[in-house]
């Protein structure tokens, strides 16, 4: 029961964050320099042709007015029309939304398969000078190259020596997994290098908190072997700052790693978000923003059932606080 209340009281503050969301969302897009109708009739606009577009669009009632009629609509899963497009708003991000999707997974995936080894192995092995230096030198290394940097230099390299990758070139997954995984490298690659740094060092500082505490040093002398006490004693008590710093990195993309998808071309829901910004199509970038907020408030409820899952007592504090 402990645990379902937890989950109750943490949907419930998601509720709430997701409404203040909506309202600064909503304000904020409005605010904007600029309007619609000066991004489609330009500066020849006259009075009168704008007011049309604004009576049109329903741009002309009250804020109030708009704000209520989006959220009741958004709660019935009915995000508007573009303004630009035409289409669907809902269309346009499930269309793109595939991309987007993969790019994070993977990135994570990566960043995952190569930071927590690395940071298990820098983390027993810090009394050597040498695994010390490396483990620093890897982490100072990934958090401190910026994505557009390493992104630049991949495409500076790759644009003239192929190698059997591409930049640009996105076809869905399941249309033509080999092109598509070709597309997918580079961009996978540059995203993940800071979260294998950022794993990296948050795993090899979590190992060496729990690795100095007494049930470990009891494991030590009974005689146990090294991988079973790594396997049975460092690694779930470890194991939460490695779950936070992943789900907030996993979120992160999901959220919009807009620099990548423009370097490489990959057209996922970030890309469209901007260009809706640019040409003030206000209903999708609520959309879109919304639904970025709406992700990283879930993925940080999954994460903190999964701390209560690993130690109950969290569970049992946070649904009491």
């Amino acid at each position: 029961m402990r645990i379902f209340r937890f989950i109750a009281f943490r949907l419930g503050i998601a509720l709430v964050t997701l409404f203040g969301v909506s309202i600064i969302v909503f304000m904020a897009v409005h605010f904007v320099p600029g309007s619609y109708e000066d991004v489609i009739l330009g500066p020849f606009g006259t009075p009168e042709t704008r007011a049309i577009v604004r009576a049109k669009y329903g741009l002309d009632r009250p804020a109030v007015e708009q704000y209520l009629h989006w959220l009741a609509a958004t709660a019935r899963g009915d995000f508007g029309t573009s303004l630009t497009t035409g289409q669907p708003v809902a269309a346009e991000i499930i269309r793109r939304a595939p991309a987007t999707i993969q790019l994070a997974v993977m990135a994570t995936l990566l960043a995952i398969a190569v930071g927590v080894p690395m940071g298990i192995a820098s983390g027993v092995t810090s009394t050597s000078q040498f695994g010390r230096t490396a483990g620093r030198l890897v982490g100072a290394l990934g958090a401190s190259v910026p994505v557009f940097v390493l992104g630049t230099i991949f495409v500076f390299m790759f644009s003239i020596w192929s190698l059997g990758l591409t930049v640009g070139g996105y076809v869905p997954l399941f249309e033509d997994p080999l092109t598509n995984m070709r597309a997918m490298t580079l961009p996978v690659v540059t995203l993940s290098v800071f979260g294998m740094a950022l794993i990296q060092r948050t795993t090899r500082d979590s190992v060496l908190s729990v690795t100095s505490e007494t049930h470990v040093t009891a494991a030590v002398a009974r005689g146990e072997r090294p991988p079973d006490i790594i396997r049975s004693h460092v690694l779930r008590n470890a194991s939460i700052p490695i779950v936070t710093v992943t789900t907030v990195y996993f979120a992160y993309l999901l959220g919009g790693a807009i620099i990548v998808e423009q370097m490489f071309s990959v057209p996922g829901v970030a890309v469209y978000v901007v260009q809706s910004v640019r040409n003030r199509d206000y209903l999708a970038v609520q959309a879109g923003v919304l639904l970025a907020a709406t992700v990283f408030v879930t993925i940080n409820i999954l994460a903190d059932i999964v701390y209560a899952l690993i130690d109950p007592r969290i569970g049992g504090k946070r649904s009491q606080s």
